[in-house]
């Protein structure tokens, strides 16, 4: 795993990150423009200079301008994520936050779904996961 990977985000480094991951790199201006409750541009860009320190983003120069890029995949950021997630609020236990998941759903999963669901735990266990 990256130190990227492992570096925990705030719920606003997160939403950055969302909107750099959407449109594949953004200026601060960018970001600030797509943000819910947007914080004023510079704590923008310092929250981007954060980012940076942490490995998350990289920048490039446009004039006067930076642009700034993801540099770690979404997958692995996700998995990262999702990682830490299980770990805080389930105990480790992918059946509890599957199980967590299916409830907030209150079972308005389409048939295709729950086929996608099927076929995937099918798979784990053949893989013998």
């Amino acid at each position: 795993m990256t130190r990227a990977a492992r570096e925990h985000l705030s719920r606003r480094e997160r939403q950055i990150m969302d909107v750099i991951y959407r449109f594949g790199q953004a200026t601060a201006q960018e970001v600030r423009e797509h943000l819910p409750d947007p914080p004023s541009y510079s704590a923008v860009r310092a929250l981007l200079r954060v980012l940076e320190d942490k490995g998350h983003v990289a920048h490039r120069q446009d004039g006067p301008r930076y642009v700034y890029l993801p540099t770690v995949p979404r997958e692995e950021a996700r998995r990262s994520a999702l990682r830490q997630l299980l770990g805080t609020f389930f105990d480790g236990s992918a059946e509890q936050a599957v199980a967590a998941l299916l409830d907030l759903s209150g079972g308005h999963l389409s048939d295709d779904e729950l086929d996608r669901l099927s076929d995937l735990i099918e798979r784990a266990r053949q893989e013998g996961r």
